[in-house]
């Protein structure tokens, strides 16, 4: 029974990405990855769960922080772009 619910749940999670920002799609991209990354190294010590709650806080901290220097770089791109085109 399980299985058979896997599938939908997956599809709906990825489905919902689809309008997000960059700066949100790395977040929670680096939410799941810190999750089971945290989860793997909690369970060697007996505390997966902990692990996979610090994983994922700590996942999401630094892919909000890269989405937003992406964003500032693509703004800064932008302006001087629209400063050389200005100049011609």
């Amino acid at each position: 029974m399980r299985k058979i619910l896997l599938v939908p749940v997956l599809a709906l999670g990825l489905g919902g990405c689809e309008n997000m920002s960059d700066t949100g799609r790395l977040t929670a991209g680096g939410a799941g990855i810190g999750a089971a990354t945290g989860a793997i190294v909690g369970s060697f010590t007996g505390n997966a769960g902990w692990g996979a709650l610090a994983g994922a806080g700590i996942g999401a901290a630094g892919g909000y922080l890269v989405g937003r220097s992406r964003e500032a770089e693509q703004q800064a791109w932008q302006q001087g772009y629209q400063a050389g085109r200005s100049t011609r």
